[in-house]
């Protein structure tokens, strides 16, 4: 059975003035595929989702989404959502305000929606009493629910996620972990960039690292999973040149308690 792919991406490079972030980097995605897209601080995984989101369009290469080149397609954004990392939302807008906002922009209504929206914030124990208030009286975790929400309401053939949890508390990450599983299987293509390995771990069906603009591993989890020697901190050291960080660790601590030599000045 032939995949279907839904992301295509050939020879993408991209430069912040004299800093090239990404390096001639090429990859497809296919339909149903958890993508683990993971890399140190700076690796240019976030730039690399902005492009596939057409915030970025300067750029050298080919990004093509559903077929198509999303320089000369912006149709795809309707099948498409994204949670962030830090959240975007209007804050002077209410719950309710916001959510109709981006209902409004997908052709849907508020009013149809109401029932599901409402039991969505339920099961991610959001108050809905608090719908009214504006977001920026919301905590960071709210927020990022409300986010959550806004991301998945239009059941979305692509899910971009950038650190989508941060400030979430444990009963909402556990949730949105098996959500994730279950919209998965369902079909859904999810592009999920994050630093919490465990997490990436446990979800991706696909591995990609990135370092220093430069794609230096794409492989299946299962690859991982069958050698019991291997885990996805080790595969992601080795690719990276990263050093197991324990001896640093020790060093942290013992700067913490005082211990300065001049080993670490």
């Amino acid at each position: 059975m032939t995949k279907e792919k839904i992301i295509e991406i050939s020879n993408l490079s991209k430069s912040f003035g004299e800093s090239e972030v990404l390096k001639d980097i090429s990859f497809d995605v296919y339909r149903g595929e958890l993508i683990g897209y993971i890399g140190p601080n700076g690796a240019g995984k976030s730039t690399t989702t902005k492009i596939l989101l057409n915030l970025i369009d300067d750029y050298s290469g080919t990004v093509k989404i559903f077929g198509e080149d999303i320089k000369d397609n912006y149709q795809y954004k309707s099948k498409i959502g994204y949670i962030p990392e830090t959240e975007i939302l209007i804050e002077q807008l209410t719950a309710i305000e916001y959510l109709t906002f981006v209902l409004e922009m997908n052709e849907m209504d508020y009013e149809s929606n109401e029932v599901k929206i409402h039991k969505l914030a339920e099961l991610l124990e959001l108050d809905i009493n608090k719908f009214d208030d504006r977001l920026s009286t919301y905590s960071k975790g709210m927020k990022q629910k409300v986010a959550i929400i806004a991301a998945l309401i239009n059941d979305p053939q692509i899910l971009f996620m950038d650190e989508p949890f941060n400030g979430m508390d444990t009963n909402s990450v556990m949730l949105m972990r098996d959500v994730l599983k279950l919209l998965k299987d369902s079909g859904m293509t999810i592009f999920y960039s994050s630093h919490i390995m465990e997490i990436v771990e446990k979800l991706s069906s696909r591995i990609i690292i990135l370092d220093k603009g430069r794609l230096v591993a794409d492989a299946p989890i299962e690859e991982l999973r069958a050698d019991e020697n291997i885990s996805l901190e080790n595969f992601y050291i080795e690719k990276t040149g990263q050093s197991n960080k324990m001896g640093d660790a020790v060093k942290f601590v013992q700067l913490i308690k005082g211990d300065v030599t001049n080993e670490y000045e």
